[in-house]
């Protein structure tokens, strides 16, 4: 009998044995994947995650440089603050911290837990504005979880109003928004240093040596402008606006032979300290970035063109009579007819007629020319931000009714430091020069605007402009010779024209005349119904300021021992927290 041979069966230990390896394989081939994945094709994104939840890179604020004026007085300083911040989650854990906090804060408890609730995924949230370290480290004593503070520099402007249209102010961030803040940021503001440490959860420092790199700090940056005659020119100019009950005004006082502006103010004004004046129509500096038409002060310009060019002299006689002059349809009117006038009768009584005279003579590029050799067709170059350009049409695009407006100050615009400028030239014996408003840098060479024998004739005859028989003898300054000349300008209507109810008043002179250190403008616009005229509304305003300027200057009344305009030595200031287009006569 044959036996029957059964298959051996397998052991059971063997498929299980290779299934547990093939999973064990396979577990090990995920797994080292993953790792792979981890520590090789995603190490940089899960560093950088990593080192944001734990390593901070905290900014050390570099100390911002401060303005000051001429003499070291300070405009613009950086005082230090701190802010609070939290970790959300760590306060709102802890409610008698928070209650407390808010409290010292100012804030309703329940105002505060809504806040941070909203907020309770974030790292990091502000709670208050910048304070002081004293009130910084109040709080902080509190030992409340997740409360820190953050050291910053707050900007501070002593002279507030006075001077906060030039200096302008910077935003929260502390960069330079307006002004010289912002024309000299990068003087300013120097680098900012930092460092890196590791925090807890709670926000916490617990290791702090792992890299560091020191701020530097900005320069400081002086200005030309003397904040005593700041002071001066601000206050006269606030007090006639007011009094004139007028839009506004302009005020600028400068060296005449350096260019250097020692007062610069406008109205309306505001206080770069109040953040919420910051954005008024009184931020903005009129005398720089503002522009308009010259009128009757541009004639002094002419004659010096005029006696240049040896077309007319010093005892030319010009008729004026009957106080009209048609050129095509324009008919040029003197408010008080003069008859016959010399050069300096026309200058004292300002004539419209005998400046048109004078231009049609001269011709339009002739004209044209001479302003261009005074500065009024190119830019001013100070570094200020938005500042204007002038508006003077090429002589090849005037006619005749263009040339005589332009005589006498019209169809043309320019700001008030370009005739400031003008009149430097004039007071410099013909040389003009560079109008500059930050001291330092390479300095630069006058130009030639007129001889310095045409310069002293004009300045004769504008000390005629400032007597009884003149149209500014408010202007005169007791025991100083003065030469200026007045300007009365009629506005450019909405509609087209002029508008005969609104008006410029405006006075630019030097002294002492005949050897001016000091040159000033003023300019009052759209002064009350009362008095418009140049003579009656700016000039006062001049004779008050350069008064008192030429006072604090010791400059004498022949200006011949005046001592340099320098800087004195710095001040150590202690730092608080916290539509005839023939235009009237002037």
């Amino acid at each position: 009998m044959t036996a029957v041979r059964h298959p051996v069966a397998e052991p059971v230990g063997s498929w299980r044995r290779s299934f547990v390896i093939g999973a064990m394989a396979i577990g090990a081939f995920i797994v080292f994947g993953r790792a792979f994945q981890l520590q090789v094709l995603e190490r940089d994104f899960l560093t950088r995650e990593g080192n944001k939840r734990h390593i901070r890179t905290m900014t050390i604020p570099a100390h911002r440089g401060a303005i000051l004026d001429r003499r070291g007085e300070p405009l613009a300083l950086s005082a230090p603050v701190e802010t609070i911040w939290v970790v959300p989650s760590a306060l709102l854990d802890s409610p008698p911290h928070l209650t407390a906090l808010a409290k010292m804060l100012d804030r309703r408890p329940s105002e505060l837990e809504r806040f941070l609730k909203a907020r309770a995924d974030r790292k990091f949230v502000y709670v208050s504005d910048p304070l002081s370290p004293a009130d910084a480290k109040r709080i902080l004593s509190l030992g409340a979880p997740g409360v820190f503070s953050e050291p910053s520099y707050a900007r501070y402007y002593p002279a507030g109003e006075i001077a906060g249209q030039l200096v302008g102010f910077t935003g929260r961030e502390g960069t330079g928004l307006e002004g010289i803040e912002k024309a000299q940021e990068t003087v300013l503001a120097g680098h900012d240093g930092e460092r890196r440490v590791i925090r807890d959860r709670t926000g916490r420092v617990v290791e702090d040596n792992l890299e560091f790199r020191a701020a530097q700090s900005g320069e400081d940056v002086r200005l030309t402008i003397d904040l005593r005659i700041q002071y001066l020119a601000y206050r006269e100019l606030k007090n006639a606006v007011a009094e004139h009950k007028a839009r506004g005004g302009v005020i600028v006082v400068a060296d005449s032979a350096t260019g250097d502006v020692l007062a610069i103010a406008a109205q309306p004004g505001f206080n770069p300290n109040n953040s919420g004046e910051r954005m008024s129509k009184g931020a903005r500096n009129r005398a720089i970035i503002d522009s308009f038409e010259p009128g009757s002060t541009v004639k002094p310009l002419l004659v010096a063109q005029a006696l240049e060019l040896g077309i007319f002299q010093p005892s030319s006689i010009i008729d004026t009579r009957p106080g009209t002059y048609k050129v095509g349809a324009l008919t040029v009117r003197d408010v008080h007819p003069q008859g016959i006038v010399d050069m300096t009768k026309l200058l004292s009584k300002s004539s419209n007629v005998g400046a048109a005279k004078i231009g049609m003579t001269l011709g339009p590029e002739a004209v044209w020319s001479g302003y261009q050799r005074f500065g009024l067709g190119e830019a001013m170059y100070t570094g200020f931000p938005g500042e204007v350009n002038p508006v003077l049409r090429h002589f090849t695009d005037w006619g005749q009714i263009a040339t005589a407006t332009a005589s006498y100050g019209y169809g043309f615009s320019l700001s008030a430091m370009h005739l400031l400028r003008a009149y430097a030239a004039l007071a410099n014996d013909g040389l003009m020069p560079q109008i500059k408003l930050v001291r330092g840098g390479l300095p630069m060479p006058p130009q030639r605007a007129v001889s310095a024998t045409t310069a002293r004739e004009v300045r004769r005859m504008l000390e005629q402009v400032v007597t009884p028989q003149g149209t500014a003898r408010r202007a005169a300054i007791s025991g100083y010779r003065v030469a200026g000349k007045t300007g009365t300008v009629r506005k450019v209507a909405d509609t087209g024209g002029y508008d005969g109810n609104r008006h410029q008043s405006l006075f630019v002179g030097m002294v002492p005349a005949e050897r001016p250190r000091l040159v000033g403008l003023v300019m009052i616009d759209e002064p009350g119904a009362e008095g418009y005229y140049g003579g009656l509304v700016a000039a006062p305003v001049f004779s008050r300021v350069m008064q008192d300027a030429a006072r604090l200057l010791q400059i004498s009344p022949e200006g011949t021992d005046a001592p340099e305009l320098a800087p004195a030595v710095p001040r150590t200031v202690a730092l608080p927290l916290g539509a005839n287009v023939a235009g009237p006569r002037s």
